[in-house]
């Protein structure tokens, strides 16, 4: 009887150290509240996903890389007047080598067309340019508005015919500052419109304002998509060139329509891009230059809204 009483106890003893069962659990469905609370997640038993981590797209490697780009800053025309930028005098170009590098870009309207802040900010500066202050001459800009953004970021708005602000003045974005006009070293009624970054006095401290707006909208109300260029040599240096744009309709072998950019001017090539064109339809693009006789061609997508980029290295 004592021998039984004993075998029983060790049998007792080895149960309870034994694994408790698995329970499997049960679909969110049919499970109780008690059954769930009682169910450990087995994490280790499933492997990570390949996808779970996620590798940047690199231009340097990639044919091109699509991203959502920086367009945090309004449009200063609205849509119902001339919101395009003027693709005769882009920023960093020469027209053909008739004007001074552009540290901006132009567009195109009447007189008192109505100019809005582009974000909200300060207005540092409204008046004539009677100083010299934000350019190396005297009166170039005509009358001028500069507003101050959050991260030293700066906004200009020359040639204007009517000032509706002063300096100390806090705007909200989309708010009337002023119309266009003719003041200043101007040829015909349009905004020139600069982004600068850092020091608003500094003349070369802007940067591209197609990488900053906000896309326009095609008569789809689809937003335009942007492609950022760097075209360099084997040393990354940037390389001076003629670029043709050509868009291409799906399946086809001919081009439904074509566009010339020049790259930068190098005294302003220090950033990292040396072209770029905005205003493009959502498609297929051939991109193409020739150096030194050599075709160099690159063909990538642009989507509506999106930044696509391209780096192009020449030997």
């Amino acid at each position: 009887m004592k021998f039984s009483l004993y075998l029983l106890a060790c049998a007792l003893f080895i149960a309870s150290c034994a694994p408790a069962p698995v329970v499997a659990q049960q679909p969110e469905s049919t499970a109780t509240p008690q059954t769930l609370a009682t169910v450990e997640p087995t994490l280790t038993s499933i492997p990570p996903s390949p996808t779970a981590t996620i590798i940047p797209c690199d231009p340097l490697v990639a044919d091109f890389c699509i991203t959502d780009g920086h367009f945090i800053l309004q449009r200063p025309i609205a849509p119902s007047a001339n919101d395009s930028v003027d693709t005769t005098y882009r920023y960093a170009s020469t027209a053909n080598g008739t004007r001074e590098p552009h540290h901006g870009v132009e567009f195109l309207n009447k007189f008192g067309t109505p100019v809005q802040a582009v974000a909200d900010g300060t207005v540092i500066f409204a008046g004539p340019d009677s100083t010299a202050t934000y350019s190396p001459w005297v009166n170039f800009y005509g009358n001028v508005i500069v507003l101050k953004h959050a991260d030293d970021l700066y906004t200009l708005y020359a040639h204007l015919s009517e000032i509706d602000v002063q300096a100390g003045d806090v705007v909200q974005v989309g708010e009337k500052i002023g119309e266009v006009g003719q003041s200043g070293v101007a040829t015909g009624s349009h905004l020139h419109f600069e982004v600068r970054r850092g020091d608003a006095a500094n003349y070369f401290s802007t940067q591209n304002p197609e990488l900053w707006l906000v896309p326009e909208r095609d008569e789809r109300r689809l937003q335009y998509g942007t492609v950022m260029i760097s075209i360099t040599n084997a040393n990354s240096q940037h390389q001076f060139a003629e670029l043709t744009i050509a868009r291409y309709p799906k399946g086809a072998d001919k081009p439904e329509k074509t566009f010339y950019l020049d790259t930068y001017v190098d005294e302003m090539a220090t950033g990292e891009e040396n072209a770029v064109m905005s205003g493009l339809k959502a498609g297929h693009y051939r991109i193409a230059l020739k150096i030194d006789g050599q075709l160099y061609e690159r063909w990538v997508d642009v989507q509506s809204g999106k930044l696509t980029q391209v780096v192009i290295v020449v030997k």
